[in-house]
């Protein structure tokens, strides 16, 4: 769910109604694989996420990606999966319908996080992929577009999603490590790609974690050195953001953070490829400066306020919907 279109409604080569249960309304999302649609179930207020994927897709995900969504079921900032299925020339998935993008959410404020949002997402993506990592897989496309807001009681909550490059680094029973190789081709988003990644070695948990260091960089800065490059040429421009990211020290990367974000790059980059990272130390990195700052953990994050206001304005709409008042 990387672009968000205009929302538009679904042509008629769209399925109406999914798994006899699940209506699409309107369009909320889109990427490689299709589309994402918001649904619901007629004659209640129950509201979802539907993602379609066309059933003659080259490389198919949605099957893959769904039976990963329950694999990992129950897990804090996982959604859950309502229904999957094929529903005429698509595969469907239904899941909980989340709120924006943290990617959203930076660009629709300030464009960028403060400190004490910046550590608060922080905090909760490292617990999100501590969890991805003990059920023995790695994301490979760790960016800001796939960790969304949940909604309502679960507004406070930062949710991992899009797992379709999802991959097992260790067998379930033994834990024995995938092996180490270097003849892979990049995956993932090559803005936060790790630097192993760009030079093709067989990623493993130390890729997502070096990869959440360079987004939230991003958050706490707006940018990162690399952005914007004027280079046509896509393999030109993968080598030329791989060089910088060797060439940039850590302390001028990170010279306008604080130091806690250049100890926690320099551990994830100093990891070996099947080293168990020591995600206890990388949060208590995070908790220490958010405690010195003063902070209070409130969960008032950067958008909170507008947030409130908007489902304030809505509730009161509600209440003085002339039908409602009609009912009551």
């Amino acid at each position: 769910m990387s672009k968000k279109p205009t929302s538009t409604k679904p042509t008629s080569s769209h399925p109406q109604l999914i798994g006899g249960h699940f209506k699409l309304e309107y369009r909320i999302g889109a990427g490689a694989f299709g589309s994402i649609y918001k649904g619901t179930v007629p004659g209640t207020t129950e509201e979802y996420a539907v993602k379609l994927e066309s059933a003659s897709a080259k490389m198919p995900q949605l099957m893959y990606e769904c039976k990963l969504y329950k694999h990992l079921a129950g897990g804090p900032g996982i959604p859950n999966i309502k229904w999957y299925g094929r529903e005429g020339n698509y595969n469907v998935m239904v899941m909980d319908l989340l709120d924006k993008s943290l990617e959203d959410l930076m660009q629709k404020g300030e464009k960028k996080f403060s400190l004490k949002t910046t550590i608060m997402v922080a905090d909760q993506m490292i617990c999100r992929i501590e969890y991805l990592h003990s059920r023995d897989y790695i994301h490979r496309d760790i960016k800001p577009d796939n960790f969304l807001m949940g909604r309502g009681k679960k507004r406070n909550i930062v949710y991992l999603i899009d797992l379709g490059l999802a991959k097992r680094y260790r067998d379930s029973a033994t834990h024995q490590h995938i092996p180490y190789r270097e003849d892979r081709g990049l995956t993932g988003t090559v803005r936060y790609a790790s630097i192993n990644a760009h030079h093709g070695i067989e990623q493993s948990r130390r890729d997502d974690l070096e990869a959440i260091g360079y987004v939230i960089i991003y958050f706490l800065t707006g940018s990162l050195p690399w952005q914007g490059l004027k280079i046509e040429n896509k393999g030109q421009k993968f080598r030329a953001i791989c060089d910088m990211k060797m060439s940039i020290p850590i302390d001028t990367l990170c010279k306008d953070c604080p130091a806690e974000f250049g100890l926690y790059l320099k551990y994830t980059r100093d990891l070996h490829f099947d080293s168990k990272p020591d995600y206890f130390y990388l949060r208590r990195l995070f908790r220490s400066l958010f405690l010195k700052t003063g902070f209070v953990l409130d969960f008032v994050f950067d958008w909170t306020p507008a947030l409130l206001q908007q489902e304030q304005e809505q509730g009161q709409a509600k209440s003085s919907d002339p039908k409602r008042i009609a009912q009551k």
